[in-house]
């Protein structure tokens, strides 16, 4: 039998075809365990069933691997809607179209992480959430203190100095009040971070590949957690380009009669990942001769953000070979300043 399932948040679409392409049963059923369960009455163990990546899936996948069904596929939902474009656009539709498209061996497939990868991208996202508050907070600082034009010499404002002004400033009630509030938020916030740090420091203990990836100038315990989550399982590509692809660090190439043009990188791939290699990239020109020269080469040509993106290609190809052979990176002496 050949099974798809169209999931959301309250209720689960769901088709089984024999292996001709017959229906043997639509059904529409709740998204929870008793109604999955009499759902799943009328389907065998060796079934393949087929479920659209979204924002619910995990639930719906790792029940049904609990329940004895091994044939798990997760679908490409954007490649789907490629191969099977159609006016129609229903549940019964989607869920028949999964099912048809794995009983003939065409659906493409999503990467369905393991649950310990899948508890690496939750704590390395959440930090990244974590910190993006922090920023937002920081800049809504930034406003009110640019309202009466105070101007400060610091480094960073937002260090054990510069918040002990913040602090101390004499302001209208109301904005001493709402800087406060900031403030506090802001000291919250970091304590959060740190707390965080320490956990993913704690996950990188029995991550073996991401204490590889530590041997790399520019990458510390969170970027090589994330890197690491993100990426997976890394034998699943086949090639540096495809990975390469998948991080959206591509460039996009558009192509008209004989006339091919090679754009800027085609950001179509995981974005957590393409931001942290940017991240370490910036890092690693600072300590790693070869990534250095490389940078300062295409930066005369061009300018910094295209040379720092070309640099983290060039660290992803370096973390690809690493993971594949299982060999610690050896760091090159760090280059003269130019």
């Amino acid at each position: 039998m050949y099974v798809g399932l169209d999931v959301h948040k309250n209720f689960i679409q769901g088709c089984i075809l024999d292996k001709e392409g017959k229906v043997i049963l639509e059904q529409k059923f709740k998204n929870e365990p008793h109604s999955m369960d009499l759902f799943l009455s009328n389907i065998q163990q060796d079934s393949k069933i087929a479920l659209e990546s979204c924002s619910c899936w995990q639930y719906v996948y790792d029940y049904l691997y609990d329940a004895g069904y091994k044939e798990l596929v997760l679908a490409n939902p954007s490649r789907v809607r490629l191969i099977a474009a159609s006016r129609k656009k229903t549940d019964k539709h989607d869920a028949k179209i999964l099912a048809d498209l794995l009983r003939m061996n065409m659906l493409p497939e999503s990467y369905a992480p393991p649950l310990d990868t899948r508890y690496e991208r939750q704590i390395t996202r959440h930090r990244l959430s974590l910190v993006r508050l922090r920023a937002d907070v920081k800049r809504k600082v930034n406003a009110l203190l640019l309202r009466h034009g105070y101007q400060h010499e610091y480094s960073d404002l937002f260090g054990k100095a510069g918040m002990g002004q913040l602090y101390s400033m004499d302001l209208p009630m109301c904005d001493r009040f709402e800087l406060d509030n900031y403030l506090k938020t802001i000291d919250f916030l970091t304590e959060k971070i740190n707390n965080t740090q320490d956990r993913v420091e704690d996950f990188v203990k029995y991550n073996p590949q991401a204490r590889l990836l530590m041997s790399v100038k520019g990458i510390d315990y969170y970027s090589a957690l994330m890197i690491s989550a993100e990426i997976g399982d890394v034998r699943r590509f086949n090639s540096a380009k495809k990975i390469i692809s998948y991080a959206g660090l591509n460039p996009s190439i558009s192509q008209s009669g004989d006339k091919c043009y090679v754009g800027h990188i085609s950001k179509q791939g995981n974005n957590n990942l393409r931001w942290i290699l940017i991240e370490c990239a910036n890092i690693a020109i600072m300590h790693d001769s070869s990534l250095a020269l490389f940078y300062h080469r295409i930066k005369k040509r061009k300018n910094h953000k295209v040379a720092v993106v070309a640099t983290a290609r060039k660290l992803l190809t370096i973390i690809y070979a690493m993971l594949m052979t299982n060999r610690n990176y050896i760091p090159q002496r760090k280059c003269k300043a130019s």
